[in-house]
């Protein structure tokens, strides 16, 4: 059950230790007015983290309860680092699929996590401990990690506004690795202001984390302006291309109205809008699923009970390494392991891993050509709302499926926003739908301002879940 422990209705200003000077931002959050406010010293950003990221003053428990419980971390995660050394309080760890590897939380080494908009759905994964953490107000933002559309996907089922940034923009330094080409750590908040100011404190250059990249950090909170002080069409002439591949078959007929209101919003507030092809995004989900479990393959074969994880009893050295990742993995890590594995074994390799970086190559391209004519584009977050738990474990390609509007982003290493933009029916008041914004390679400035002018313009909806507003009355 999930706690409804509600912080003050504010976010704090991380005090600025340490980093450049002209960056003097303000956490803001959506229960306000977006002003230049001080606060108290005292007031601090209340955040939570994933398991996978690393925290010396937590154990990492997330894989199995076998496997990493005795581990503690030496260090911190960068983005952790970065927050704390800004004055940031972590509270606590977020559930998530093992490994990342998931879609609902349902591969978790503990238990399932609840949709805090209805108990009996999942709130999506792998990130999503935190993107519900957010949505029951248990925290004001937290992050998680997106390697197929793990922060996205969860972020449309939890009615929370969730970023994934250009791949480099964040260091994954003290991320535990999935698929290395695609992880990128993201953040969740109940604003895009939120969102946005928390990963301007994470971004940035570091030197542990080679991925990184070098390119200055743009101050995302001069793109924060109030609803009052807006023009009537305050994003005249901005190009949005809707990906006409995304609102075809397959997508619930609920889900494909909410975005389809949501591209009349962008219009009346002076956008252009034009359906654009891509027809290279079919071919993302198989291409994804072969990279990713070929990676996670290589990266997970340091858990074999010697050099990681808790080792087996055994006096033979191979019986040793089996028996401590048959105890240690779950059925999902093991499955998609032996599926990397084969991707990557002789005679195979070029069949399928060679032919998904090919289809990788094209993929960027087309979207490539698609925001050389477009200033942003928009999708669906996900095929359809938050399901029922247990509804499609026992199907993983009908739940592998549901990746398909968020895959070709992370093979692309493009930034992208989701936020709340409607509802469809379900549980006891209707189930959010996510949009994405998908912008050009470390352009997330111009994410930030789309997505808060659309937030602050969107009349008519209440992106609280009930369970909070039943108990404390917890607004916007």
């Amino acid at each position: 059950m999930l706690s409804t422990i509600q912080p003050p209705r504010y976010l704090s200003r991380f005090p600025l230790r340490g980093r450049t000077k002209s960056r003097p931002f303000h956490i803001l959050s959506s229960a306000q007015p977006v002003t230049k406010t001080s606060f108290a010293a005292d007031q601090s950003q209340i955040l939570s983290i994933r398991y996978s990221l690393l925290n010396r003053h937590l154990s990492a428990v997330e894989l199995t309860h076998s496997y990493l419980n005795r581990y503690r971390p030496p260090f911190d995660a960068t983005a952790v680092k970065r927050l704390k050394d800004l004055g940031a309080i972590v509270v606590g760890k977020t559930n998530l699929d093992e490994f990342g590897m998931g879609s609902t939380t349902e591969a978790s080494a503990f238990k399932v996590t609840a949709n805090p908009w209805d108990l009996s759905r999942v709130p999506g994964g792998s990130s999503g401990g935190s993107a519900a953490s957010v949505s029951a107000r248990q925290c004001v933002v937290s992050l998680g990690s997106d390697t197929g559309g793990s922060v996205r996907q969860p972020a449309s089922f939890c009615g929370v506004v969730g970023l994934k940034p250009t791949y480099g923009r964040v260091s994954r330094f003290g991320l535990m690795a999935y698929a290395s080409s695609l992880d990128v750590i993201g953040c969740f908040g109940s604003s895009v202001a939120d969102t946005g100011i928390l990963l301007h404190a994470i971004s940035g250059h570091d030197s542990l984390d080679a991925t990184s990249s070098k390119r200055e950090v743009p101050d995302f909170t001069s793109q924060f302006t109030s609803a009052s002080s807006l023009k009537s069409r305050p994003l005249e002439g901005l190009r949005v291309g809707l990906i006409r591949e995304t609102v075809d078959a397959g997508v619930d007929s609920g889900v494909k109205s909410a975005i389809q209101g949501a591209a009349a919003h962008l219009e009346q507030l002076g956008c252009v809008l034009k359906e654009v092809s891509l027809p290279s995004f079919s071919l993302g989900l198989p291409a994804y699923y072969i990279l990713a479990s070929s990676e996670s393959s290589s990266n997970l074969s340091r858990y074999d009970g010697v050099r990681y994880g808790n080792q087996a009893s055994s006096d033979e050295l191979n019986a040793l390494y089996e028996e401590s990742r048959a105890k240690g993995f779950g059925s999902e890590v093991k499955m998609r392991i032996l599926m990397g594995t084969y991707a990557l074994s002789a005679g195979y390799y070029d069949a399928y891993y060679k032919r998904a970086q090919q289809v990788r190559t094209i993929i960027r391209k087309s979207f490539k050509a698609a925001l050389d004519e477009n200033d942003i584009l928009i999708s669906p977050a996900a095929p359809s709302a938050a399901y029922k738990i247990g509804e499609k474990k026992n199907d993983p390609l009908a739940m592998y499926a549901g990746d398909i509007m968020t895959v070709n982003v992370n093979l692309a290493g493009l930034p992208a926003l989701v936020l709340p933009c409607g509802f469809v029916e379900g549980g006891a008041v209707g189930l959010p739908v996510g949009l994405q914004i998908i912008g050009a390679a470390f352009d997330e400035e111009k994410l930030v301002k789309v997505g808060h002018i659309f937030e602050q313009t969107l009349e008519g909806y209440n992106f609280v879940p009930p369970l909070i507003t039943d108990v404390g009355g917890a607004s916007a």
